[in-house]
């Protein structure tokens, strides 16, 4: 587009875009909240720029319809998002592990640091090195929490009546 037909474009939707503007808002305001209102007069007259070359003498009736539609997209995107709301709000978490699932039990009965850690540990497989920087600690200190963790995790075991970790062997000894 050249620059004389951009000037002349431009001056003719700034002669044009207050009328529109003033009739388009209070005709949204009586449809809508304010806030919602401002969006669809934005959008409005966005779209009212874009084609602008489109709009016919009658502008102020092609200006609503616009708003309509534009207000019907607002209203469906709102729909939407309540819905997802109500979704997300009906989200249970995760049911408590099986009774048979003694390692869940115990990981479960953790305070939530020492969970996290050992799951770094055992799901991520992650070194100390590797926790200390998810952490933001030292290693050292990832290192001294692990030992830990996983001492509370034996200690969670034996009290739900489950072993800590491999059996000790009593072969080779006497009874």
């Amino acid at each position: 587009m050249d620059p004389v037909n951009s000037d002349d474009r431009r001056a003719r939707f700034e002669a044009l875009a207050p009328a529109v503007l003033d009739a388009v808002r209070r005709y949204l305001v009586r449809r809508t909240d304010a806030a919602t209102a401002d969006d669809v007069l934005s959008e409005t007259l966005l779209i009212l720029w874009r084609r602008f070359d489109e709009v016919p003498a009658e502008h102020l009736p092609w200006a609503y319809g616009v708003a309509r539609n534009c207000l019907a997209n607002a209203e469906r995107a709102r729909r939407r998002q309540a819905r997802l709301a109500a979704r997300i709000a009906f989200l249970r978490p995760a049911p408590p592990p099986p009774a048979d699932d003694r390692l869940g039990i115990a990981m479960a009965g953790l305070r939530g640091e020492d969970a996290e850690i050992l799951r770094l540990w055992a799901w991520e497989d992650l070194a100390p090195g590797g926790i200390a920087a998810v952490l933001g600690v030292s290693v050292n200190a990832a290192s001294i929490r692990l030992h830990r963790a996983k001492q509370r995790l034996r200690a969670e075991l034996r009290k739900n009546g489950a072993g800590a970790g491999h059996a000790e062997s009593t072969e080779g000894r006497r009874p």
